[in-house]
């Protein structure tokens, strides 16, 4: 691509840019993943995370339970270095069957 100053943008379906990076790379980005609460479900998703983010990119996990202590959300903050990286997340979290969602 040219004119976007090393920077990755996001591409249209066609193959064109965009008007606009939607996300300059690196960035900070959060990503939350909500399932029933388990020792599991929190091991499944912390190894599907960590498959595709270095350990210095890992900045921060927050975990909180529902009022009723049934469901737990994850929430990873994480240094993102492509949009390839975080469909390889957002693939690997929508595949397992424990996570109900993730944003």
């Amino acid at each position: 691509m040219s004119g976007n100053n090393g920077k990755n943008h996001a591409l249209g379906g066609n193959g064109q840019d965009r008007a606009g990076p939607l996300l300059t790379f690196p960035c900070r980005y959060d990503i939350k993943a909500v399932g029933r609460q388990s020792a599991r479900f929190d091991a499944l998703v912390q190894a599907i995370v960590t498959r595709h983010v270095e350990p210095q990119d890992l900045l921060a996990v927050n975990r909180s339970l529902s009022t009723g202590e049934q469901y737990m959300s994850i929430t990873f903050t994480i240094k993102a270095q492509s949009y390839d990286q975080l469909g390889e997340i957002y693939r690997g979290l929508s595949t397992c069957h424990d996570v109900l969602f993730c944003i």
